[in-house]
C-alpha cells in the first residue's frame, strides 16, 4: 500500500534539564538493569538526596529516555517525539514567524 502523510506543524526544542520538558524520571539503576538500551549518553539527573534519575517522554509506543543533544518534537495535536541532531534533517523544515503568519 502506498500513501502520503500529510505535513504536522511541530515544536522542536532541544531538551534542557530542569525546564519541565520531560514527561517523568527513571531511576538510572533501574534503566540500566530492566530497560534493553545502552545507557553511556543518557541524561542523568543527581536529585538532591543523591539519587540519579533518568528523563524520558511518553507516546503511544512507551518511553523514550532522552540523551545528551535530543529534541524534543511535540506535533500539533500534542504527540511527543524525541530526535537527536544530525548533520541534515530533510524531515524538518524550519518556519520562519513571517513564514508562519503569511500562510494564516
Amino acid at each position: 500500500m502506498k500513501c502520503r502523510r500529510i505535513s504536522l506543524e511541530s515544536n522542536v526544542e532541544k531538551y534542557e534539564v530542569g525546564k519541565g520538558m520531560e514527561d517523568g524520571f527513571e531511576l538510572w539503576a533501574d534503566v540500566v538493569t530492566k530497560e534493553w538500551i545502552v545507557a553511556d549518553t543518557l541524561v542523568k539527573v543527581t536529585r538532591d538526596s543523591g539519587m540519579i534519575m533518568c528523563p524520558y517522554i511518553m507516546h503511544r509506543r512507551g518511553r523514550t529516555f532522552l540523551r545528551e543533544g535530543d529534541y524534543i518534537i511535540t506535533d500539533s495535536d500534542g504527540t511527543k517525539h524525541c530526535a537527536a541532531r544530525t548533520r541534515s534533517s530533510p524531515g524538518i523544515r524550519r518556519w520562519s514567524e513571517r513564514a508562519i503568519n503569511a500562510s494564516m
